[in-house]
């Protein structure tokens, strides 16, 4: 007989991804001087850490909907680190590599929580 292994969070792609991102905008900031982390930098890994904790907030609800709500959440911090994402380049915070390789993250985001919202909804009861 086989044992039953039930889903864990780090099984999500995008739980994964997000996390990942969150720790790289954390260790871009860091390296900030002062005024840019307290400007932009605080609020930009507020937004990067949202991304994460929504979607781990979302995954132990125990409704559907709640869980839902949560993984839309994070899609509207994914939207909230593009803009971060674009001061900081344009403020000369981040180099273009720097840039090019969060963006990418930022970019497959979307999707993956898309297919995390409707896996949930297709396979979950009310």
């Amino acid at each position: 007989m086989t044992e039953r292994r039930f889903l864990q969070l780090t099984d999500l792609t995008s739980y994964n991804i997000a996390l990942t991102f969150n720790t790289n905008v954390w260790d871009l900031v860091l390296n900030w001087n002062n005024f840019a982390k307290d400007t932009v930098g605080k609020q930009f890994v507020r937004a990067a850490d949202s991304i994460s904790a929504n979607i781990a907030e979302g995954f132990g609800r125990y409704h559907k909907k709640d869980k839902i709500k949560f993984y839309y959440y994070s899609l509207g911090s994914v939207k909230e680190c593009n803009d971060w994402l674009l001061k900081s380049i344009n403020r000369s915070l981040i180099t273009e590599i720097q840039y090019n390789e969060l963006h990418q993250k930022l970019e497959v985001l979307p999707r993956e929580i898309h297919q995390l919202i409707k896996f949930t909804a297709e396979k979950l009861k009310e």
